[in-house]
């Protein structure tokens, strides 16, 4: 999967680059998105797979896309299919959203709690993130009753674990030194 995301990257980053040269970052999040969704059908796969010739399997894949690709889109799909790349749609897809989130100082969190938080507690939380993050926050979260209490929280590649289970490993792994 890794391989794929260096892959994908450059064209994501260069989507996106026009996208926002032109104002068109939604429309361009809807085609990559569509386009993505083509690309992991079965049928898609097979033939991506096969020994088809790239502008053949350009104009397929077009085809199949239909009017949810504009004419900056098809010619992606093109250069995407002279690079025996079309597989990579999904990833690029992926990267585009994040790239946009970037742009908009958005983050997703992943809030993992040992009980349900309620209403206040979720604001309060992302009140916090807001502040220390420097970006809007939009949560997401999720009960582990194995956490006991407290949270563990994952911004991007911030973690903060403040579960009281891992403060029982920490201070069993400081008994046992």
């Amino acid at each position: 999967m890794s391989e794929l995301t260096t892959i994908a990257r450059p064209y994501a980053q260069a989507a996106f680059d026009y996208a926002v040269e032109n104002k068109t970052i939604a429309q361009w999040q809807e085609m990559l998105f569509f386009a993505g969704e083509v690309s992991k059908d079965a049928t898609i796969k097979s033939v991506l797979t096969g020994s088809v010739a790239s502008e053949k399997l350009a104009e397929i894949f077009i085809g199949v896309c239909g009017e949810q690709l504009d004419q900056h889109g098809q010619n992606l799909i093109k250069v995407l299919a002279d690079n025996r790349r079309l597989q990579v749609l999904p990833d690029i897809s992926v990267l585009f959203n994040q790239l946009k989130a970037d742009f908009d100082k958005e983050i997703d969190v992943e809030v993992t709690s040992a009980v349900k938080l309620n209403k206040k507690q979720q604001t309060a939380i992302g009140a916090s993130l807001e502040k220390r993050l420097a970006r809007k926050v939009k949560l997401s979260c999720s009960v582990d009753p194995e956490l006991v209490a407290g949270v563990l929280i994952k911004a991007g590649d911030t973690v903060i674990d403040g579960s009281f289970r891992s403060k029982l490993n920490r201070l069993s792994d400081a008994l046992q030194a």
